[in-house]
């Protein structure tokens, strides 16, 4: 059972996965076709990024309330017809609609997927089962630059699209039939809290996405993150009062995992959105082509696929947090690397080997980081777990990305190459302090709970251990 099932959720997150960017490199073509705006196009990567977002832990809950594999094959459904949707997109108001709709099948797949594993897997492999998954993830999101880059150049834009339809029309039917169901919470939809979570993450994604490009004095941007602010202080006053909220507050009464979120949220924030500055480094000013800079990052892009199964074995071995850690330090460190060396006319062999230890840092990231947070949880309460770290982890990145971009926004610019190196080297600094505070955040998260045989529902570890009291279902 778990074979099947690692093999059909690792591909269907890989699949998802892969569209977070594989779009970026097929932007100027798509761009001539349909003689869209700048603003257009932007929309065409941050809808899929807001509608993933908002959506993942009304995803999660849905799984929860009416069957894991069902919202799951909901998910692929979704995606695999929204995905002929886009490469069909006559206009480019049709192709961002089809781009949200995949946003929401994403949103469905890669939390449930990981679930549905961890329900499937005996706990003795849980864990190189997670990490094994969570390299797909990651591997998806890395290669989606170099496999769009040489779909757009051998192909056309819309076979970055086409690629996804028999993938998904294979595994629809290969989930329905095999999949166990994996845990289904029968209790009521907390509807007020979804549309409290809901509305208020919009308004802090939507004005995070807006800052990039528009600024944050823009009306676009601070009022819509206040906003949502607000409407989630009065989700989280709801959730208190409800009697089977969607997220039960004594989830973040544990300090494992609370922080076990917070440095999801910081290292996928800090990497993620120095990665967006550098992509354009070695394309607009190295002035490497689409497919020729999608080559010269696969030290990168493809060592977590080998780090990542690698960890789950020493994460039974050396413990998570410190491979938490060790993931934060080693991506910190390449920052710096690059930060030393990029300059206008920097060779490839100054990059390569901060790209070799971003991408085992990754490796260890993308292992560990979905598990983790499952060590504090009740089993009943994984698919919300995964969800809430897959949120706070979408979350991150377009938190990176505004912050990293602002960042090189004040320190340069797109005017000269000099302008842009000067703007990229500062913004790669601010990178290396996020994640030097998610180096110890990792650090400060306690040892996972054990789990009794005869409360397999609670969560208990040993005061001596220094880690966090029972937890109930």
């Amino acid at each position: 059972m778990q074979l099947r099932t690692f093999l059909i959720a690792g591909a269907a997150s890989f699949m998802a996965a892969l569209d977070t960017l594989v779009v970026t490199t097929a932007l100027p073509t798509i761009r001539e076709q349909f003689g869209a705006s700048l603003e257009s196009m932007e929309w065409t990567v941050n809808v899929f990024t807001l509608c993933y977002a908002v959506f993942l832990l009304t995803a999660a809950a849905l799984g929860d309330r009416y069957g894991r594999k069902r919202v799951f094959v909901l998910g692929l459904v979704l995606f695999t017809g929204s995905s002929a949707g886009a490469a069909l997109a006559g206009s480019i108001g049709l192709l961002v609609l089809a781009r949200a709709i995949q946003g929401l099948g994403t949103a469905m797949i890669i939390p449930l997927a990981l679930t549905l594993l961890v329900s499937a897997t005996r706990p003795e492999r849980r864990g190189a089962a997670i990490a094994g998954l969570g390299g797909m993830v990651g591997l998806g999101i890395a290669l989606g630059p170099w496999i769009g880059g040489a779909v757009v150049q051998y192909g056309s834009w819309q076979a970055v699209f086409w690629i996804n339809v028999p993938v998904g029309l294979v595994l629809v039917p290969l989930a329905a039939l095999l999949l166990a169901e994996g845990g289904r919470v029968q209790r009521r939809l907390d509807v007020r809290g979804i549309l409290l979570m809901m509305a208020g993450l919009f308004g802090v994604v939507f004005g995070l996405i807006r800052s990039v490009t528009l600024g944050w004095s823009h009306v676009q941007v601070l009022p819509p993150i206040v906003a949502g602010v607000a409407v989630l202080v009065a989700f989280a006053w709801w959730e208190r009062v409800a009697a089977e909220p969607v997220l039960p507050p004594r989830l973040f009464r544990s300090r494992g995992f609370t922080l076990s979120n917070v440095v999801s949220t910081l290292v996928q924030g800090g990497m993620l959105g120095a990665v967006f500055l550098l992509t354009q480094f070695l394309q607009l000013v190295l002035a490497y082509g689409p497919l020729d800079a999608g080559v010269r990052t696969l030290p990168w892009t493809l060592l977590p696929a080998v780090v990542a199964p690698l960890a789950g074995v020493f994460g039974e071995r050396f413990g998570v947090r410190r491979l938490m850690v060790a993931s934060a330090i080693l991506q910190g460190a390449a920052l710096a690397c690059f930060a030393v060396v990029v300059a206008p006319a920097v060779p490839y062999s100054l990059l390569w080997p901060g790209m070799v230890v971003a991408g085992a840092g990754m490796g260890l990231f993308y292992a560990v980081a979905a598990r983790q947070p499952l060590d504090f949880v009740a089993p009943s309460e994984e698919g919300l777990a995964a969800g809430v770290n897959n949120a706070m982890r979408q979350i991150g990145i377009v938190l990176g990305v505004a912050v990293l971009a602002g960042v090189f926004a004040a320190g340069g610019g797109y005017g000269t190459p000099a302008l842009f190196v000067s703007g990229l080297r500062a913004a790669l600094w601010a990178g290396v302090a996020i994640l030097a505070v998610a180096a110890v955040a990792a650090w400060l998260v306690p040892a996972a709970p054990v789990r009794r045989d005869a409360r397999p529902q609670a969560l208990t570890t040993t005061a001596a251990s220094g880690g966090d009291q029972p937890v109930a279902p």
